[in-house]
């Protein structure tokens, strides 16, 4: 029979009535709420006394009757008590970061593993690689991830959403990096929504890139089959951070995108504003005819006119000019 506590935070044994409980009870009410002390039997004596244990009978003050007690009272005293556990064990949590803040401090400054050179763990398993990429993404504190490829489903999406929240709320920091086709995906659109909403920043790149997520800035997941059923886990210091820094050169190339309103509605630049545009972000000639899907004599032609619009005499020059008049440093 399960235990609730009282309002004194122990506990004591009160049972849901069974059938037979439920029965003798019922056949007290009958009787007007009051029968002799002899009415049960010695078969119903266990019942009696389960019921006087849960407050559900009580004994005359002459000793002569069995008395029924309004449920009511019975049910507001254990609701007291669970009322008061929960208050008790809600202030224990609060504590417990504070009892273990000794704890956090050695483990913060304690030598990570992944401080080893040469490491690099490939996991077979998909089902193995998302559990052990949830348990890196349970202690980071930032994540940087570029997401190349077909877009998630709907219903990963939401539990993503939901862990984003959860990552957020503990003082998580994060980048997202998307394809240009995440624009037009319905479901990929409202969650780079969301995630915007909670503060974490999400750009669309038009070149290609690879698909890479970074816990903070000590492990690397990246893909080892084409269809993500296998992954390498990176923790060697010199690989990690050579990928940590095309993760930031793609993102300097990245565009921002208004997930708040429609970011496919967008109203199309003049090819020639947005080749200055990219010209400016620092992407080369090849690089803008690659992902504007132009030609590079057609992006030189353009370029040309630019240079001469804004008096610049190389390259390089404009782009700072350029750089100057979008107001960006």
């Amino acid at each position: 029979m399960p235990e609730l506590p009282d309002t004194e935070g122990e506990s004591e044994e009160v049972a849901l009535p069974d059938e037979a409980e439920r029965a003798l009870y019922l056949e007290v009410l009958a009787s007007g709420g009051r029968v002799p002390r002899g009415t049960f039997g010695a078969a119903d004596q266990a019942a009696v006394a389960r019921l006087v244990a849960g407050g559900l009978l009580a004994g005359s003050p002459d000793g002569l009757s069995w008395l029924a007690v309004d449920p009511r009272s019975v049910s507001a005293r254990i609701s007291a008590g669970l009322r008061s556990a929960g208050t008790r064990k809600l202030l224990e949590a609060e504590q417990l970061g504070e009892q273990l803040a000794d704890f956090t401090a050695a483990f913060d400054a304690a030598p990570r593993r992944s401080v080893r050179s040469g490491v690099v763990r490939h996991v077979h398993d998909a089902r193995q690689v998302v559990d052990q990429a949830r348990e890196l993404e349970a202690a980071a504190r930032e994540i940087l991830t570029a997401q190349s490829g077909a877009p998630l489903a709907p219903e990963q999406l939401a539990d993503s959403t939901a862990r984003a929240r959860a990552f957020v709320a503990r003082g998580g920091t994060a980048r997202v990096l998307y394809e240009p086709a995440a624009r037009t995906d319905p479901a990929t659109v409202a969650y780079a929504r969301s995630l915007t909403e909670l503060g974490i920043a999400v750009r669309v790149l038009g070149e290609p890139f690879k698909r890479i997520t970074v816990f903070d800035r000590t492990v690397a997941v990246v893909p080892a089959a084409a269809d993500q059923s296998s992954a390498a886990f990176v923790e060697d210091p010199a690989v990690v951070a050579f990928l940590v820094g095309g993760f930031e050169r793609d993102w300097q190339r990245a565009e921002q995108v208004a997930w708040a309103g429609d970011p496919a509605a967008e109203p199309e630049r003049p090819v020639e504003e947005q080749i200055g545009r990219l010209l400016a972000a620092g992407l080369t000639q090849r690089t803008i005819a690659l992902r504007l899907g132009l030609s590079e004599r057609t992006v030189a032609g353009h370029l040309s006119r630019l240079r001469e619009l804004h008096g610049a005499e190389t390259l390089f020059q404009l782009g700072w000019r350029m750089r100057e008049g979008d107001g960006s440093q």
